[in-house]
């Protein structure tokens, strides 16, 4: 079994790498993430589109490409490398693919081929506030076809047209507009917008026949494998920074890389970030074949991307020093980046729970 890139695969990296290098540096980023009045990079939303990223694992039959999943985390590494103030995320880890799970041929006909060309952006909303998603803590409902209650936080909720919302009885699909609104909410990484949506009778319809928690969950898995490959990409970023900085920053006359306690802090994010690798192909093989195994793979995967990319970004600003912390710096950018991805499907100690569970399932099996 081959667990690296083909040589296509790393030829679509490296054309993605030299186009966000082009694209997104960050300047970019921080265009964003200095300006209140901006959710996202349009320019650069728009650059993805007319590249075909949005489409990459969407079959040709309905407006995408259809390179496959593999691929598509191909992509994902590196727009996390890149940290690009998209809403890359949503559209296409969760909703596009609740779409491709669950979507009826008529759904999949009217919606897929719209998020391929960029026109639709998508929002994934489940959480009603802290703690869990359980079938207990879900309070938004339907009744004669509109859906009701309230939602957050939302990722890019607040610049969303499309909605793959959870209700009591099972997904739906809500449309921007009649009974939907926005509120934007403060966080830690404003390069990805966080809303409050309230829905007040708003038309819905109904996204596969599952019940809400086990079609939540299947999107999860799928989402949880792409997730990690964005945030391998980032810890990658944060251990080339820090490498790059440690043999350019000299005291006591020579380069800080030469002192022990920087190459062990190099040395372990290197570490972290190659056992969340190694998890990652895992995820990546069974997302890409539909394997049993999905949701052990996606949980591993997304322990393990999780934990390396937040300890890479911490150790990034460490190894910088104290010009590390200021806000003239880039390794915050990054920081601000791994705290939100360990939480946008939900968080580590929730996915450490599950691939426990998953353990337990398959001993016993």
């Amino acid at each position: 079994m081959n667990f690296d890139y083909s040589d296509d695969q790393k030829m679509l990296k490296d054309e993605a790498r030299k186009f966000l290098d082009a694209k997104c540096p960050p300047p970019v980023v921080r265009g964003v993430l200095d300006d209140d009045a901006r959710a996202y990079d349009e320019a650069l939303w728009k650059g993805v589109a007319e590249q075909g990223w949005l489409g990459a694992a969407i079959p040709e039959s309905y407006g995408g490409l259809g390179l496959g999943h593999v691929e598509l985390c191909a992509l994902a590494e590196e727009l996390g490398r890149a940290c690009a103030p998209i809403p890359f995320a949503s559209t296409v880890y969760f909703v596009a693919e609740a779409l491709m799970l669950h979507g009826s041929e008529e759904q999949k006909e009217k919606w897929l081929p719209r998020i391929a060309a960029g026109t639709v952006i998508g929002g994934f909303a489940t959480s009603e506030g802290p703690g869990p998603v359980t079938p207990r803590s879900v309070r938004a409902s339907v009744s004669g076809g509109t859906l009701s209650g309230e939602k957050l936080p939302v990722t890019d909720g607040d610049v969303a047209d499309l909605y793959v919302v959870l209700a009591r009885d099972g997904l739906y699909l809500v449309e921007k507009g009649q009974g939907v609104s926005a509120e934007v909410l403060k966080t830690l990484d404003p390069t990805r917008s966080v809303a409050r949506v309230t829905f007040a009778e708003a038309p819905a319809e109904r996204l596969g026949s599952d019940d809400g928690m086990t079609a939540m969950q299947a999107v999860l898995d799928r989402a949880a494998v792409l997730l990690a490959f964005e945030q391998i990409g980032g810890a990658d970023k944060c251990l080339e920074m820090a490498k790059a900085y440690a043999l350019e920053r000299h005291a006591f006359g020579r380069a800080i890389a030469g002192y022990q306690a920087i190459k062990h802090k190099l040395a372990d994010i290197y570490v972290k970030n190659e056992v969340a690798r190694s998890n990652a192909y895992y995820g990546a093989w069974a997302l890409n074949t539909s394997a049993a195994e999905l949701p052990l793979a996606a949980a591993t995967a997304r322990v393990a991307a999780s934990e390396a990319f937040w300890f890479a970004a911490k150790e990034n600003i460490q190894t910088h020093g104290g010009i590390g912390f200021t806000w003239e710096a880039d390794p915050q950018l990054y920081y601000r980046r791994s705290r939100q991805l360990s939480l946008v499907a939900g968080a580590p100690a929730l996915w450490r729970e599950r691939l426990v569970s998953q353990l337990e399932r398959k001993n016993a099996a």
